[in-house]
Protein backbone atom coordinates (compact mmCIF):
# COMPACT_ATOMS: atom_id res chain seq x y z
CA UNK A 1 0.00 0.00 0.00
CA UNK A 2 1.53 3.59 -1.08
CA UNK A 3 1.21 6.26 1.86
CA UNK A 4 1.17 9.88 0.16
CA UNK A 5 0.76 11.72 3.25
CA UNK A 6 4.23 12.85 4.07
CA UNK A 7 6.24 15.89 2.59
CA UNK A 8 9.32 15.56 0.20
CA UNK A 9 10.65 18.23 1.98
CA UNK A 10 11.37 18.97 5.40
CA UNK A 11 14.11 19.14 8.10
CA UNK A 12 15.56 16.61 10.06
CA UNK A 13 14.68 16.29 13.57
CA UNK A 14 18.22 15.41 15.12
CA UNK A 15 19.82 19.15 13.44
CA UNK A 16 17.77 21.03 11.62
CA UNK A 17 19.51 20.75 8.20
CA UNK A 18 17.17 20.16 5.22
CA UNK A 19 16.63 17.04 4.12
CA UNK A 20 13.99 14.85 1.42
CA UNK A 21 12.11 12.38 3.26
CA UNK A 22 10.24 9.32 1.26
CA UNK A 23 8.20 6.66 3.09
CA UNK A 24 5.68 3.93 2.39
CA UNK A 25 2.92 2.26 5.57
CA UNK A 26 6.22 0.38 7.02
CA UNK A 27 9.18 2.36 6.61
CA UNK A 28 10.44 5.87 6.00
CA UNK A 29 14.00 7.41 4.93
CA UNK A 30 15.74 10.73 4.94
CA UNK A 31 18.50 12.28 2.66
CA UNK A 32 20.34 15.24 3.59
CA UNK A 33 20.59 17.88 1.03
CA UNK A 34 23.74 19.36 2.32
CA UNK A 35 26.47 16.91 1.31
CA UNK A 36 23.76 14.51 0.01
CA UNK A 37 23.88 11.60 2.53
CA UNK A 38 21.36 9.17 3.35
CA UNK A 39 21.42 9.60 6.77
CA UNK A 40 17.99 7.45 8.00
CA UNK A 41 16.64 4.55 7.17
CA UNK A 42 14.29 2.78 9.44
CA UNK A 43 11.34 0.82 10.43
CA UNK A 44 8.20 3.20 11.77
CA UNK A 45 7.50 0.90 14.48
CA UNK A 46 10.37 0.69 16.17
CA UNK A 47 12.53 3.98 14.46
CA UNK A 48 16.47 2.36 15.07
CA UNK A 49 18.20 3.78 12.69
CA UNK A 50 21.17 1.81 11.72
CA UNK A 51 22.84 4.55 9.65
CA UNK A 52 24.62 6.75 12.45
CA UNK A 53 28.10 8.55 11.69
CA UNK A 54 28.67 12.10 12.25
CA UNK A 55 25.03 12.65 12.21
CA UNK A 56 25.48 15.08 15.07
CA UNK A 57 27.20 18.69 15.09
CA UNK A 58 26.48 22.13 14.84
CA UNK A 59 25.72 23.78 11.27
CA UNK A 60 24.17 22.99 8.33
CA UNK A 61 27.45 23.00 6.09
CA UNK A 62 27.43 19.82 3.68
CA UNK A 63 29.60 17.40 5.11
CA UNK A 64 29.22 13.37 5.15
CA UNK A 65 27.06 11.69 7.22
CA UNK A 66 25.50 7.92 7.53
CA UNK A 67 25.15 6.91 3.86
CA UNK A 68 27.16 9.31 1.97
CA UNK A 69 28.83 8.99 -1.95
CA UNK A 70 32.79 8.97 -2.22
CA UNK A 71 32.93 10.77 -5.62
CA UNK A 72 35.31 11.62 -7.80
CA UNK A 73 37.06 9.63 -5.57
CA UNK A 74 37.63 7.37 -2.67
CA UNK A 75 40.46 8.33 -0.27
CA UNK A 76 43.17 10.93 -0.54
CA UNK A 77 43.74 13.64 -2.97
CA UNK A 78 47.22 14.54 -4.05
CA UNK A 79 49.28 16.70 -2.08
CA UNK A 80 48.90 19.06 -5.16
CA UNK A 81 44.85 18.40 -5.47
CA UNK A 82 44.65 18.88 -1.69
CA UNK A 83 46.74 22.38 -1.89
CA UNK A 84 44.09 23.14 -4.82
CA UNK A 85 41.37 22.32 -2.51
CA UNK A 86 40.38 18.56 -3.28
CA UNK A 87 38.72 17.22 -0.14
CA UNK A 88 39.10 13.46 0.72
CA UNK A 89 36.80 11.21 -0.77
CA UNK A 90 35.84 13.77 -3.45
CA UNK A 91 33.43 16.66 -3.65
CA UNK A 92 29.75 15.02 -3.52
CA UNK A 93 29.63 15.06 0.54
CA UNK A 94 30.38 18.89 -0.29
CA UNK A 95 28.17 20.47 -2.19
CA UNK A 96 24.34 21.05 -1.56
CA UNK A 97 22.12 18.88 -3.76
CA UNK A 98 19.15 19.86 -5.25
CA UNK A 99 15.72 18.20 -4.82
CA UNK A 100 14.28 17.50 -8.33
CA UNK A 101 10.68 17.50 -7.77
CA UNK A 102 10.39 14.86 -5.34
CA UNK A 103 7.17 12.66 -4.21
CA UNK A 104 5.94 10.80 -1.56
CA UNK A 105 8.05 7.13 -2.31
CA UNK A 106 10.55 8.36 -4.82
CA UNK A 107 13.27 11.01 -4.27
CA UNK A 108 14.95 12.76 -6.74
CA UNK A 109 17.91 14.58 -6.19
CA UNK A 110 21.35 15.79 -8.11
CA UNK A 111 24.41 17.56 -7.56
CA UNK A 112 27.49 19.56 -9.68
CA UNK A 113 31.11 18.79 -8.38
CA UNK A 114 32.70 21.96 -10.12
CA UNK A 115 36.28 20.86 -9.11
CA UNK A 116 35.73 17.08 -11.01
CA UNK A 117 33.52 18.27 -13.45
CA UNK A 118 31.02 16.07 -12.64
CA UNK A 119 27.15 15.85 -12.71
CA UNK A 120 25.73 13.30 -10.62
CA UNK A 121 21.78 12.37 -10.49
CA UNK A 122 19.90 10.21 -7.93
CA UNK A 123 16.70 8.62 -8.44
CA UNK A 124 15.81 6.72 -4.99
CA UNK A 125 12.39 4.65 -4.77
CA UNK A 126 10.70 2.80 -1.22
CA UNK A 127 8.81 0.13 -2.79
CA UNK A 128 5.28 -0.07 -1.43
CA UNK A 129 4.80 -2.45 1.81
CA UNK A 130 8.31 -3.18 2.22
CA UNK A 131 11.58 -1.78 3.50
CA UNK A 132 13.56 -1.72 0.74
CA UNK A 133 15.44 1.46 -1.38
CA UNK A 134 16.17 1.23 -4.46
CA UNK A 135 18.48 3.49 -6.30
CA UNK A 136 19.77 4.60 -9.22
CA UNK A 137 23.00 6.69 -9.10
CA UNK A 138 23.34 7.94 -12.69
CA UNK A 139 26.91 10.66 -13.43
CA UNK A 140 27.96 12.67 -16.57
CA UNK A 141 31.39 13.99 -17.31
CA UNK A 142 30.63 17.77 -18.17
CA UNK A 143 34.10 18.04 -18.76
CA UNK A 144 35.82 18.58 -22.75
CA UNK A 145 37.96 15.96 -21.77
CA UNK A 146 38.06 12.19 -20.24
CA UNK A 147 38.85 11.32 -17.01
CA UNK A 148 39.39 8.88 -14.31
CA UNK A 149 37.02 9.20 -11.42
CA UNK A 150 35.64 6.36 -8.81
CA UNK A 151 32.45 6.01 -6.91
CA UNK A 152 32.09 4.59 -3.73
CA UNK A 153 29.33 3.87 -1.45
CA UNK A 154 30.17 4.29 2.30
CA UNK A 155 27.41 3.19 4.28
CA UNK A 156 28.32 3.91 8.02
CA UNK A 157 26.88 2.14 10.81
CA UNK A 158 26.96 3.45 14.60
CA UNK A 159 25.29 2.95 18.05
CA UNK A 160 22.62 2.11 19.37
CA UNK A 161 22.31 -0.27 16.53
CA UNK A 162 26.60 -0.77 16.66
CA UNK A 163 27.86 -2.90 19.59
CA UNK A 164 29.86 -5.59 19.95
CA UNK A 165 27.13 -7.85 18.78
CA UNK A 166 26.75 -6.98 15.76
CA UNK A 167 27.29 -9.37 12.61
CA UNK A 168 28.84 -7.96 9.06
CA UNK A 169 28.34 -11.13 6.75
CA UNK A 170 29.15 -10.49 2.58
CA UNK A 171 29.87 -13.23 -0.56
CA UNK A 172 33.15 -10.95 -0.57
CA UNK A 173 36.02 -13.33 -1.81
CA UNK A 174 39.70 -12.62 -1.94
CA UNK A 175 41.32 -9.47 -0.35
CA UNK A 176 44.18 -7.05 1.02
CA UNK A 177 44.83 -5.59 4.14
CA UNK A 178 45.31 -1.27 3.11
CA UNK A 179 47.96 -1.01 5.77
CA UNK A 180 50.04 -3.35 3.42
CA UNK A 181 52.88 -1.48 1.40
CA UNK A 182 53.42 -0.05 -2.07
CA UNK A 183 53.86 -1.22 -4.76
CA UNK A 184 52.25 -4.58 -3.81
CA UNK A 185 49.46 -4.29 -0.92
CA UNK A 186 47.35 -6.31 -2.27
CA UNK A 187 50.31 -9.28 -0.75
CA UNK A 188 49.92 -10.99 1.82
CA UNK A 189 46.35 -12.48 0.46
CA UNK A 190 43.39 -12.80 2.53
CA UNK A 191 39.94 -14.49 2.27
CA UNK A 192 36.96 -12.92 3.72
CA UNK A 193 36.14 -12.81 6.89
CA UNK A 194 39.39 -13.23 7.66
CA UNK A 195 42.67 -10.65 7.63
CA UNK A 196 45.61 -10.51 9.24
CA UNK A 197 47.06 -7.97 12.33
CA UNK A 198 50.92 -9.02 12.75
CA UNK A 199 50.53 -12.56 11.01
CA UNK A 200 47.50 -13.55 13.08
CA UNK A 201 44.11 -14.18 12.18
CA UNK A 202 41.20 -11.67 12.54
CA UNK A 203 37.37 -12.19 12.18
CA UNK A 204 35.85 -9.22 10.28
CA UNK A 205 32.78 -10.29 10.96
CA UNK A 206 33.32 -8.84 14.45
CA UNK A 207 34.38 -5.56 16.33
CA UNK A 208 34.73 -5.56 19.77
CA UNK A 209 37.66 -3.10 21.31
CA UNK A 210 40.45 -3.66 18.25
CA UNK A 211 39.39 -2.05 15.19
CA UNK A 212 42.95 -3.52 13.03
CA UNK A 213 43.09 -4.39 10.41
CA UNK A 214 41.71 -0.47 9.84
CA UNK A 215 40.62 -1.07 6.06
CA UNK A 216 40.40 -4.25 4.72
CA UNK A 217 38.92 -4.59 0.77
CA UNK A 218 37.92 -7.53 -0.95
CA UNK A 219 36.62 -8.94 -4.22
CA UNK A 220 33.43 -10.20 -5.14
CA UNK A 221 33.20 -13.03 -7.31
CA UNK A 222 29.48 -13.47 -8.36
CA UNK A 223 27.54 -11.55 -10.18
CA UNK A 224 25.41 -9.75 -7.30
CA UNK A 225 27.24 -8.67 -4.66
CA UNK A 226 25.89 -8.04 -0.71
CA UNK A 227 26.90 -7.43 2.90
CA UNK A 228 24.82 -7.34 5.48
CA UNK A 229 24.91 -6.26 9.25
CA UNK A 230 22.60 -7.93 11.96
CA UNK A 231 21.74 -6.88 15.68
CA UNK A 232 20.12 -9.75 16.67
CA UNK A 233 19.81 -8.34 20.26
CA UNK A 234 17.26 -5.63 18.78
CA UNK A 235 16.19 -7.36 16.27
CA UNK A 236 17.34 -5.82 13.35
CA UNK A 237 19.51 -6.50 10.23
CA UNK A 238 20.49 -3.69 7.23
CA UNK A 239 21.45 -5.07 3.88
CA UNK A 240 22.61 -4.05 0.75
CA UNK A 241 23.13 -5.68 -2.78
CA UNK A 242 24.53 -4.40 -5.85
CA UNK A 243 25.58 -5.95 -9.10
CA UNK A 244 29.23 -6.22 -8.93
CA UNK A 245 29.63 -5.26 -13.12
CA UNK A 246 28.78 -1.78 -11.17
CA UNK A 247 30.75 -2.16 -8.00
CA UNK A 248 33.33 -5.13 -8.12
CA UNK A 249 34.75 -4.01 -4.47
CA UNK A 250 33.56 -4.35 -1.15
CA UNK A 251 35.84 -2.07 1.44
CA UNK A 252 35.37 -2.90 5.39
CA UNK A 253 36.06 -0.25 7.83
CA UNK A 254 36.40 -0.46 11.75
CA UNK A 255 36.52 2.39 14.37
CA UNK A 256 36.11 2.16 17.90
CA UNK A 257 35.34 5.22 20.14
CA UNK A 258 38.40 6.53 23.35
CA UNK A 259 36.64 3.90 25.73
CA UNK A 260 37.79 0.94 22.40
CA UNK A 261 33.54 0.27 22.32
CA UNK A 262 32.70 -0.01 18.48
CA UNK A 263 31.66 3.29 17.60
CA UNK A 264 31.58 2.85 13.54
CA UNK A 265 31.78 0.08 10.58
CA UNK A 266 31.84 1.54 6.85
CA UNK A 267 30.42 -1.45 4.24
CA UNK A 268 31.96 0.24 1.27
CA UNK A 269 31.07 -1.24 -2.23
CA UNK A 270 32.81 0.53 -5.06
CA UNK A 271 34.47 1.23 -8.07
CA UNK A 272 37.65 0.84 -6.44
CA UNK A 273 39.55 -1.23 -3.91
CA UNK A 274 42.70 0.75 -3.15
CA UNK A 275 42.88 3.68 -1.52
CA UNK A 276 45.19 6.17 -3.17
CA UNK A 277 45.61 9.16 -5.29
CA UNK A 278 44.78 8.63 -9.28
CA UNK A 279 48.01 8.62 -9.88
CA UNK A 280 48.96 5.66 -7.79
CA UNK A 281 45.64 3.77 -9.11
CA UNK A 282 46.84 4.69 -13.04
CA UNK A 283 50.18 3.47 -11.76
CA UNK A 284 49.24 0.14 -10.21
CA UNK A 285 46.53 -1.05 -12.80
CA UNK A 286 44.08 -3.95 -11.93
CA UNK A 287 44.17 -5.90 -8.75
CA UNK A 288 42.95 -9.36 -8.70
CA UNK A 289 42.02 -8.98 -12.21
CA UNK A 290 39.59 -6.38 -10.75
CA UNK A 291 39.55 -2.63 -11.90
CA UNK A 292 40.75 -0.24 -9.72
CA UNK A 293 40.02 3.27 -11.21
CA UNK A 294 37.10 4.19 -13.99
CA UNK A 295 37.07 6.13 -17.05
CA UNK A 296 34.53 8.84 -18.76
CA UNK A 297 34.85 10.28 -21.68
CA UNK A 298 33.45 13.94 -21.86
CA UNK A 299 29.61 14.32 -22.01
CA UNK A 300 29.50 10.35 -20.96
CA UNK A 301 27.03 9.10 -18.33
CA UNK A 302 27.54 6.18 -16.44
CA UNK A 303 24.43 4.43 -14.33
CA UNK A 304 24.97 2.46 -11.55
CA UNK A 305 22.24 1.18 -8.85
CA UNK A 306 22.06 -0.90 -5.53
CA UNK A 307 19.53 -2.11 -2.97
CA UNK A 308 19.08 -1.58 0.59
CA UNK A 309 16.79 -3.26 2.74
CA UNK A 310 16.00 -4.04 6.39
CA UNK A 311 14.59 -7.21 7.84
CA UNK A 312 13.02 -7.72 11.49
CA UNK A 313 15.60 -11.08 12.59
CA UNK A 314 14.44 -13.09 15.70
CA UNK A 315 16.95 -12.66 18.72
CA UNK A 316 18.64 -15.90 17.99
CA UNK A 317 19.39 -14.96 14.53
CA UNK A 318 22.57 -16.65 14.09
CA UNK A 319 23.90 -14.32 11.03
CA UNK A 320 23.47 -14.33 7.45
CA UNK A 321 24.70 -17.13 4.71
CA UNK A 322 23.46 -16.16 1.43
CA UNK A 323 21.41 -13.20 0.00
CA UNK A 324 19.53 -13.98 -3.29
CA UNK A 325 17.07 -12.15 -5.66
CA UNK A 326 16.14 -13.24 -8.64
CA UNK A 327 12.39 -12.07 -9.89
CA UNK A 328 10.70 -12.48 -6.61
CA UNK A 329 11.60 -11.39 -3.15
CA UNK A 330 14.84 -10.76 -2.01
CA UNK A 331 15.94 -13.94 0.37
CA UNK A 332 17.83 -14.32 2.98
CA UNK A 333 19.34 -17.52 3.92
CA UNK A 334 20.58 -17.69 7.82
CA UNK A 335 24.12 -19.14 8.20
CA UNK A 336 24.15 -22.50 10.61
CA UNK A 337 20.15 -22.70 10.47
CA UNK A 338 17.15 -23.34 8.19
CA UNK A 339 15.18 -20.00 8.46
CA UNK A 340 15.11 -18.05 5.20
CA UNK A 341 13.42 -14.83 5.44
CA UNK A 342 12.15 -12.70 3.07
CA UNK A 343 12.59 -8.42 1.84
CA UNK A 344 8.65 -8.29 0.07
Amino acid sequence: MRLLVCAAFAFSIFAQRPVTTIQNAIARVEMDRAGGSIVRFEFKANALNPLVWSNKGEGVEPRPMSHFLCLDRWGQPSSAELKNGMPFHGEATHVMWKDENSSADVARLSAELPMAGLGVMRIARIVPGAALLQVEESVTNRNKLGRPYNMVQHPTIGPPFLDATVVVDSNARRGFMQSSPMPNPDEPQVWWPQALKDGQPVDLRHLSSDPNPNVVSFAVDEEVGWVTAVNASKGLLLGYLWKTSDYPWLNIWRHVDDQGKPLARGLEFGTTGLHQPFQVLLKKGPIFNRPIVSWIEPGETHKRTYAAFLLRVPADFKGVANVSHKDGPIEVKERGGNRTLLVR
